[in-house]
């Protein structure tokens, strides 16, 4: 999940992305159930609010930061946007293999181009990363910035309806095409380095009555990105439940031994609803 937050009058924009599994309350279920954030989706169908919507309240009370559009693509339709694009242009940090869909793709480090299936390769390698998670959101950060690039040659009402008949089921939106335009047009106003990337310090653990693996993220990290976020939108600065904050914005976190000092005790799932492995996943 990759939020982005768009100041059209500084000309600013800050991406940041939400690990799958991270730890969290799912809006609409009883006490604010707490599980892996990819199961929004799944809770939303329960609760009949619709899979989508469920994500972003979820997203919104996590980060205290309004959602206002929202674009989920699944495979087949990134696979579809690239290729409506001609492909994307990325910049491959290390040389790694991976095999998808009973197929092998090999990188090499160095600009590259992909089409479609590359592409998704790229972006769904984990596991060869030495950063894991971080290294996998990075590289999707640069494809979507990439490919918003790409979608900046296109320039009319029907090219971009052409691109969202391509894709079909595949896309879901709550954007009108003249929305789409506008968004375009601004982005297309923000100067590279006025673009920046956020990123969570977190850790993983299983260290749960379940034994499930959770990402576990700080209210002290939620409260500096959702800050950021905050302050690039022009919204007063809050704490994560709503209050005035009138203190500096925290700084990120630079440093390895601060990182481990910041790894404590994860806190455990709501003892009052069991979780199971089905629970933690969403469709």
């Amino acid at each position: 999940m990759v939020i982005a937050a768009v100041n059209p009058k500084k000309k600013t924009m800050k991406m940041v992305s939400v690990p799958r599994d991270t730890y969290t309350s799912i809006a609409n279920t009883p006490n604010g159930f707490k599980t892996k954030i990819n199961a929004a989706p799944y809770y939303g169908v329960k609760a009949g609010v619709g899979p989508m919507t469920n994500t972003v309240l979820t997203l919104e009370n996590y980060l205290n930061t309004p959602i206002k559009y929202y674009v989920k693509v699944n495979f087949n339709g990134f696979i579809d946007v690239t290729d409506s694009l001609g492909g994307v242009d990325v910049d491959v940090p290390f040389d790694f293999n991976i095999r998808l869909f009973y197929k092998y793709y090999n990188f090499k480090k160095g600009p590259a181009h992909l089409n479609g299936h590359e592409a998704l390769a790229y972006v769904r390698m984990r596991k060869s990363d030495p950063r894991g998670d971080a290294g996998r959101n990075e590289r999707q950060r640069e494809v979507i910035q990439s490919l918003m690039k790409q979608s900046m040659s296109f320039n009319s009402i029907g090219k971009m309806d052409d691109i969202l008949k391509a894709v079909g089921k595949n896309v879901s939106h709550n954007m009108k095409l003249s929305e789409m335009l506008e968004l375009q047009s601004i982005y297309r106003s923000i100067p590279k380095k006025n673009m920046e990337t956020l990123n969570f310090k977190g850790y993983d653990s299983n260290k749960n009555p379940q034994g499930l693996w959770y990402h576990y993220i700080s209210d002290s990290e939620r409260l500096r990105v959702s800050l950021e976020l905050r302050k690039t939108l022009n919204l007063p600065l809050q704490t994560l439940d709503g209050k005035p904050y009138e203190e500096e914005i925290p700084e990120k976190p630079g440093s390895s031994s601060s990182e481990k000092s910041s790894s404590t005790t994860p806190q455990q799932p709501n003892s009052s609803t069991p979780a199971t492995g089905n629970s933690t996943s969403s469709p």
